[in-house]
């Protein structure tokens, strides 16, 4: 039996959507500029900027498709929907974030190797084309970035990618007043660094959720105890606590009675439980087996 709290998240989901559009449209134009001005100037940290740009494309791309499936009802094939979708898109943007960054650092390597001359007035317009495109990107996705997994994935992306983008700029400036043109592979190295803190992070969260860990914050010890109190409440085993989003905390247990309750009197018990998990542990949706006299494995964690 589950507690169902109604939320309209359309209006949101409509924001992020056009927001999404924007910002792929920006980073597909400065992605073909970095791409172009790189080739010219020889410049890897502003291919590499280019590469990163390009994945940022992709996850917006990705962002932008899980962002549109989220909405789709629920149906007899799919009961939850596609509620995942933007956990499954926090988790591809994620490592794709990682990717490019080992990418980068082999090839920050082997540039360091063989420094070469670069143009560098072009790495700095363009690298200012990137700074301000990515960062009204930024601006655009940032204000749903902290309670939504799919978006903070994107707004990563951008974040890190303009951070780069400030990066070339501050190497272009040193290459063209001091001729330190090893600085461009050591840029390179640093935002490769970084992109692989930032990304490793969202991996393990997106990951703990599409594993049907237990959130972090949650203690099912704590919940157990807290049930038990409850009179007639026995025990409370074969307990399951997921996250199916980053809207829903679900609950699954069984509770054992010391005495044979009714079915009325069931229903009193399950309210004071979905009233006692929501406004003390955010568990939206819980799902209860009652049992009496019951034998078998009493366990709060009972291997299924």
């Amino acid at each position: 039996m589950s507690h169902s709290h109604s939320h309209n998240h359309s209006h949101t989901h409509d924001l992020n959507g056009r927001n999404l559009l924007i910002s792929i449209i920006l980073n597909i134009a400065i992605t073909a500029a970095q791409v172009v001005g790189g080739l010219l100037s020889g410049s890897l940290a502003l291919l590499s900027d280019a590469l990163h740009n390009f994945s940022d494309v992709v996850s917006l791309i990705i962002s932008y498709i899980a962002n549109k499936l989220v909405r789709k009802k629920a149906s007899l094939k799919r009961t939850f929907g596609y509620k995942r979708a933007e956990i499954l898109a926090a988790f591809i943007n994620a490592s794709t974030l990682i990717i490019v960054a080992i990418l980068l650092i082999v090839e920050a390597v082997e540039r360091f190797q063989n420094p070469q001359q670069i143009e560098s007035n072009l790495v700095i317009w363009l690298s200012v084309v990137a700074i301000l495109g990515n960062g009204f990107s930024v601006l655009l996705l940032k204000q749903n970035a902290d309670d939504n997994m799919n978006m903070k994935s994107a707004y990563l992306h951008l974040l890190t990618d303009m951070m780069a983008s400030v990066a070339v700029l501050v190497g272009g400036l040193l290459m063209m007043f001091y001729q330190i043109w090893w600085i461009d592979s050591v840029l390179t190295f640093a935002i490769a660094i970084y992109l692989v803190v930032m990304g490793w992070d969202l991996l393990k969260n997106s990951f703990r959720v599409l594993m049907l860990f237990t959130p972090e914050a949650t203690s099912i010890k704590a919940i157990v105890d807290d049930i038990q109190t409850i009179k007639p409440i026995k025990n409370v085993h074969h307990v399951h606590i997921w996250q199916l989003n980053e809207q829903e905390i679900h609950l699954e247990a069984h509770l054992d009675f010391t005495e044979d309750i009714t079915l009325s009197q069931f229903v009193v018990i399950l309210q004071q439980i979905e009233e006692l998990v929501f406004n003390k542990y955010d568990i939206n949706h819980i799902n209860i087996q009652p049992e009496f006299g019951k034998l078998g494995d009493k366990d709060i964690i009972v291997q299924d």
